[in-house]
């Protein structure tokens, strides 16, 4: 009998391990920001960047099989 994936909890580990690819290039995102916002610079390239990596885990919603989840990954 072969085995049975879970494509929820498979769709649910991607998300995690999206989420902890993508930490420390947020962390660098939050330092930028505060740099540039100290200096009185522009901060819309930093927000639209932030914001791409919050909407990483969306990709995951629409996936359908196991090669796609394994696939997705945090781009810097």
């Amino acid at each position: 009998m072969p085995m049975q994936i879970n494509i929820d909890k498979a769709k649910a580990a991607t998300k995690d391990r999206l989420r902890a690819e993508r930490k420390p290039l947020l962390e660098e995102q939050d330092i930028l920001f505060m740099k540039a916002q100290e200096a009185g610079s522009d901060t819309s390239a930093i927000v639209t960047e932030k914001q791409r990596l919050r909407d990483i885990t969306n990709q995951v919603d629409s996936m359908t099989t196991t090669d796609e989840l394994k696939a997705a990954k945090v781009e810097a």
